[in-house]
């Protein structure tokens, strides 16, 4: 089967679907292609064992795996099969993509975000360059996103707010545990400024969705009452409304055909392994980073032998991740008064708190680029809960009356309070996706190779971040307090990969996204990110997605 339409989109999650959305709306025809299944609410029950334990929304890696190198403590490479390995940097295959499984943490990246290099300086073995757009560039996309997509929140004055064309959020902010409360005081006293985390969950109905139910399994699962602002539950369902919007689930894209200017043709097989192709007058990637970089080199041809828009060798380079890590601190319920203990055993609500008083600071007498922490309690899953109790700390295995007793005082006579660290992970030229040769997917193509780095700055200031965190909970009265900074990199905080900018010879995509080497090929997932931020990325991917729907539409219509 073959099909002709204006734009043909090659992914459906927050890179995507913005796109699908405006398109649509502006009358042209689309076409999304989706490797992954179909889920609607109905799918996504809280089923903790299907989750943890059977990676219902990720692939076997049996069928498609990644091939990940990293380097030893002699600088040598290390190679791993991901199906041998069970090392996995799927997160999320479906209509949707991982949208549908984030917690929803949103935070705009800052005006410094934008210009790394010339506001902190050059950083020996770093690839760090400023953005050819500023905030305020993407400030009216930030902005849109609130009101589409939906996001609730408090905004509170602090040295590194960001400008804002709203004076405040559209939707007012979720739910929050008691426990928020203690923490503002100890923020207070420590003389931080807590910040209410804004959330792309909307706390009652609106935009046609269900508001939260406040069920706390936000992370890794789906949401089932379309309250979580995922691509999926708050754009592609309203585009496919217009019959100008067609999606093909469960269909796996191969290759890209092009000439030497224009890219013509999107190949893709079915579910029932029928090979078919799209033709469009524009073509948009937004698989995800390491996928999108990868497609675009398993599509060769005599024009682009190294891959599509790749004759600069730019493809797969500069891949980065959020660099950072976790902490944690157990509050026990016989340091808290009966009314205490009572109001901390509250079920459902959020947390919703974050400290950015560091977003940048001095150190050694040089300006250091920060990051943001996130507080909530530890994930609401017992399956991980259970399971990090079953040894001793020693590493011996418990059971009986001793494990008994653990998983008691787990579950029952305290609760662990957690932080999330997000800081820059500087792009290097060791770290990137390429092509594996000799590993293919159950369609034949060639896997993606990920080499693994990060630069020893990444642990550094995320080492800095959590001290201050820890010393939350010591306020707070925590014990057992703890924090891991590693360079463990996230499969769901990933960009990079097809940089953007103004120099054809240093990066893969213009302004605007497109391809410096071809008049109608756009990259709008994180891989048009030439430095992460001190975030998570999705607000930034749906808001640069809108901006570049509005490109194309400019394009198709001139």
């Amino acid at each position: 089967m073959s099909k002709s339409v204006d734009v043909c989109i090659v992914g459906s999650g927050a890179g995507g679907a913005p796109i699908a959305y405006e398109l649509a709306k502006a009358g042209f025809s689309v076409v999304v292609l989706e490797k992954g299944p179909h889920y609607s609410e109905a799918d996504f029950n809280k089923d903790e064992i299907d989750v943890s334990r059977r990676d219902k929304f990720t692939p076997n890696l049996k069928d498609e795996q990644h091939v990940i190198e990293t380097y030893d403590d002699e600088g040598e490479i290390e190679r791993y099969m991901g199906s041998e390995s069970n090392w996995s940097f799927w997160n999320g295959s479906m209509v949707g993509g991982s949208s549908n499984l984030m917690s929803g943490y949103f935070h705009r990246m800052k005006e410094d975000d934008f210009k790394l290099l010339s506001k902190y300086g050059k950083i020996e073995g770093a690839n760090v360059v400023d953005w050819p757009i500023s905030y305020d560039d993407l400030e009216p996309y930030y902005d849109k996103v609130e009101k589409v997509v939906g996001v609730s929140g408090t905004i509170v004055p602090h040295k590194f707010l960001e400008r804002r064309s709203s004076k405040n959020f559209p939707y007012e902010a979720t739910w929050v545990q008691p426990i928020s409360h203690w923490f503002d005081k100890a923020c207070v006293d420590l003389g931080y400024v807590s910040l209410p985390t804004p959330r792309a969950v909307l706390p009652y109905d609106a935009l046609g969705r269900t508001g939260c139910s406040y069920s706390n399994l936000c992370g890794s699962f789906g949401c089932s009452t379309g309250a979580k602002g995922n691509a999926r539950a708050a754009l592609l369902v309203k585009a496919l409304r217009y019959d100008n919007c067609t999606l093909f689930s469960e269909s796996y894209v191969t290759h890209i055909d092009s000439n030497d200017k224009r890219a013509t043709k999107v190949h893709y097989i079915d579910a029932e392994n029928n090979k078919h192709f799209i033709e469009a007058k524009i073509i948009v990637v937004a698989a995800q980073a390491i996928e999108s970089s990868r497609l675009l080199l398993n599509s060769k041809n005599k024009f682009f032998p190294h891959g599509l828009a790749n004759n600069s060798g730019n493809v797969g380079k500069n891949l980065i991740f959020s660099a950072g890590g976790s902490g944690e601190g157990r509050i026990e319920m016989k340091n808290l008064s009966k009314e205490q203990a009572d109001v901390f055993h509250t079920r459902g609500a959020f947390v919703n708190r974050s400290l950015q008083d560091w977003y940048d600071y001095e150190d050694s007498g040089a300006l250091h680029k920060g990051g943001t922490i996130d507080f909530l309690y530890e994930h609401a899953n017992a399956v991980p809960r259970a399971l990090g109790q079953v040894y001793d700390d020693e590493g011996n295995l418990l059971w009986g009356s001793a494990l008994e007793e653990r998983l008691k005082y787990a579950f029952e006579e305290s609760r662990v309070f957690t932080f999330e660290v997000f800081n820059d992970w500087l792009p290097t030229d060791k770290c990137f996706v390429s092509t594996d040769e000799d590993v293919q997917d159950k369609w034949g193509m060639n896997v993606g190779r990920i080499r693994l780095y990060s630069h020893p700055k990444d642990v550094q200031v995320g080492e800095h971040l959590a001290q201050r965190a820890e010393k939350v909970l010591e306020q707070l009265g925590a014990v057992d307090i703890s924090s891991n900074i590693s360079t463990s990199p996230p499969p769901n905080l990933v960009a990079g990969g097809c940089r953007f900018g103004n120099d054809p010879k240093t990066s893969v995509l213009d302004v605007n996204c497109k391809a410096h080497e071809l008049e109608n090929l756009y990259v709008s997932d994180a891989s048009f990110m030439p430095t992460g931020g001190s975030v998570p990325y999705t607000w930034t991917i749906y808001a640069n997605s809108f901006r570049i729907a509005d490109k194309i539409i400019e394009q198709l219509r001139s």
